[in-house]
C-alpha cells in the first residue's frame, strides 16, 4: 500500500496488522451484535416475560420512536455458506401462511405499544425478502401500516437478491415506500459463485443497482466475502473493480466463518479448496487498501460507507449505535422483532422468537406470542453493553463520563480488564491512558478482541465451539 491517506488523517499502513499479531489474537469470539450475547439467554423465558417487557416499554403518551425488523425465512436455493436462518422452498405457495401468521403476531404486539409512538427505521431481512411476490410485499406494509404509524422520513429498507428481484419488485418495493437496499454479492468470480452455490451475473447486479436508482431508493448496501472457496487475490481484485463501478453508498466485508458444526450446508464445501490464512489476509489488505483508497470510510467491523453517509457522520460526532440490524444512526431507539427467529431489543433487554417455521406459526395460530426465549439484563450487564457498544462503534471509552453515567468507580470496577489492556495498547491495538482508551486502526480489525476483554461470560465457555475466529 501507498501513503495515501484514509479517513480522520491515518495512513493505509495503520490498519495492517503483522502476521504475528493476527495470529495471537485469532480465537473465537463473538460479533457484538448483542451482549449477553445468544448463547446466554434464557430458554425459560416465557410470553408472560415478553409481554412484560412490551408493557413497561410503552407507557402512556410515550413518544419514543421505534425500529421494526421483519424476518423472511424463504429461499429458493441454498447458499453453502450461508450462517442465516433459513427455509428453502421453491413452492411459493409457502409465503401465504407465513403472511398469515405475521399479521397474527401484529395483532399480538401492536396493541401493547403506545399509540403515539412511530416507526422510525423498519428493514426486512431474510432468508430473501424479495421472495415474496410484489403483491405480497405492497400487502404485509399495509398490515404494518394500518397498525403502527411511520414517522415522516423514516429508514425503510430490505434485503434484496439480485438473481430473484424483477423490476415489479423494485417498483412495488418504491410504492410501499422501501428507500434502501442493500444486496448480497459475495464475489463476481464464477468459479467461486459455483463453488458456493450462488451463480449472480454483474449483469444481473448492475441492471438491479441502476434500475433502483432510477426509481429513487436513496442508499445502496453491497456485501462481499471473503475465505471462501477458490478466492485469490487476483480474483478479488476483479470483484472489487466490478463492484467500485457500481458506486455502493455502503459496502460490508465479512470474513467467511467456516462453522460446520453448526451449519451443516458448510460441510459441502471442499475445505482443500478455502483459501489458506495468508492469502484470507492478502484478500483483506487488498479489500481495505481499495475501499480506503477509494474515498470509503472504515465504521468498523467489516463496514464501510462513503464519507457523507449517515453511519461516517454519525461515526465523527460520536453517535453510532449497533443493533441486529446493523449499524445504526438512531441512539437508544427500542427495536421490535416480528418473524420466526426474530429478535426484539427493548429498553436493552432482549426477545427472540421460535426458531422453526411451523412452530412459529402454529404459536401464533392459538393464540399465542411465538417467544422462544430471551433475557431480562443485570446493572452489570448494561454496564458491560455500554462499554462494548461504545468500543464498537466509536472506538473510544471515556472513564469519567461511564463512572458518571453508571454512578461507578470505572477504574476500580474494572481493574483487571485495564490490566489485560495493557498488553493490546503495547501491540498497537489501542491507546491507553488514565483517562481513557480509544481503538487504533489496528484495533478496529481486530475489535472482537478489543470487546472481548470487557464479557464477563466467555469464561464460562471454555472448550465449547460457540464462535467463529477473530482473525
Amino acid at each position: 500500500m501507498g501513503s495515501t491517506e484514509a479517513s480522520s488523517g491515518t495512513q493505509l499502513e495503520d490498519y495492517q496488522v503483522p502476521r504475528e499479531l493476527l495470529s495471537k489474537y485469532a480465537k473465537p469470539g463473538p460479533r457484538y451484535t448483542s451482549y449477553p450475547t445468544a448463547p446466554e439467554w434464557a430458554d425459560d423465558f416465557t410470553q408472560a416475560d415478553a409481554e412484560a417487557l412490551y408493557r413497561a416499554n410503552n407507557p402512556e403518551g410515550s413518544t419514543a420512536p421505534l425500529a421494526l425488523y421483519v424476518h423472511i425465512p424463504f429461499c429458493t436455493s441454498l447458499c453453502w455458506y450461508c450462517g442465516c436462518n433459513v427455509q428453502i422452498s421453491r413452492k411459493k405457495q409457502v409465503s401465504e401462511p407465513y403472511l398469515t401468521a405475521l399479521e397474527q403476531e401484529l395483532d399480538k404486539i401492536a396493541p401493547l405499544i403506545a399509540k403515539t409512538r412511530t416507526i422510525s427505521q423498519m428493514h426486512w431481512g431474510g432468508g430473501t425478502p424479495t421472495y415474496l411476490e410484489p403483491e405480497q410485499i405492497e400487502r404485509l406494509v399495509a398490515m404494518i401500516r394500518q397498525r403502527i404509524d411511520f414517522a415522516p422520513g423514516a429508514e425503510i429498507s430490505i434485503e434484496v437478491d439480485p438473481r430473484v428481484t424483477t423490476d415489479e419488485h423494485i417498483l412495488a418495493l418504491r410504492r410501499a415506500g422501501f428507500n434502501r437496499l442493500s444486496m448480497g454479492i459475495q464475489d463476481f468470480n464464477p468459479q467461486v459463485q459455483q463453488a458456493v452455490h450462488r451463480v449472480q451475473s454483474f449483469e444481473q447486479t448492475q441492471h438491479l443497482v441502476n434500475f433502483a436508482r432510477e426509481q429513487g431508493f436513496a442508499s445502496i448496501n453491497m456485501d462481499l466475502m471473503y475465505g471462501l472457496p477458490h478466492q485469490t487475490v487476483v480474483s478479488f481484485e476483479q470483484t472489487l473493480e466490478q463492484v467500485f463501478s457500481l458506486s455502493p453508498d455502503r459496502l460490508a466485508l465479512f470474513h467467511y466463518a467456516h462453522v460446520p458444526w453448526l451449519k451443516p450446508a458448510q460441510k459441502l464445501l471442499k475445505e482443500e479448496t478455502l483459501p489458506d490464512s495468508d492469502t484470507k489476509l492478502a484478500i483483506f489488505e487488498l479489500a481495505i487498501a481499495a475501499f480506503l483508497e477509494r474515498g470509503y470510510v472504515y465504521i468498523g467491523m467489516d463496514h464501510f460507507a462513503k464519507p457523507q453517509d449517515e453511519l461516517a457522520l454519525a461515526q465523527k460526532e460520536h453517535s453510532l449505535r449497533r443493533n441486529f440490524m446493523g449499524y445504526t444512526t438512531q441512539a437508544g431507539v427500542d427495536l421490535y422483532g416480528l418473524g420466526v427467529s426474530s429478535i426484539s431489543e427493548i429498553d436493552g433487554h432482549f426477545i427472540q422468537n421460535l426458531r422453526e417455521v411451523p412452530a412459529y406459526e402454529g404459536a401464533l395460530a392459538e393464540g399465542h406470542l411465538p417467544t422462544h426465549r430471551g433475557l431480562v439484563l443485570s446493572a452489570d450487564d448494561h454496564l458491560r453493553k455500554a462499554l462494548i457498544e461504545n468500543l464498537i462503534c466509536n472506538g473510544y471509552l471515556d472513564f469519567a463520563q461511564i463512572s458518571r453515567q453508571f454512578q461507578v468507580d470505572f477504574q476500580q470496577l474494572f481493574h483487571s480488564e485495564l490490566e489485560n489492556c495493557k498488553e493490546m495498547a503495547e501491540d498497537g491495538l489501542i491507546e491507553l491512558t488514565d483517562g481513557h482508551i480509544a481503538v487504533l486502526p489496528r484495533g478496529q480489525i481486530l475489535i472482537r478482541n478489543v470487546c472481548m476483554v470487557w464479557d464477563a461470560y466467555l469464561g464460562k465457555r471454555a472448550g465449547q465451539q460457540m464462535f467463529s475466529r477473530t482473525a
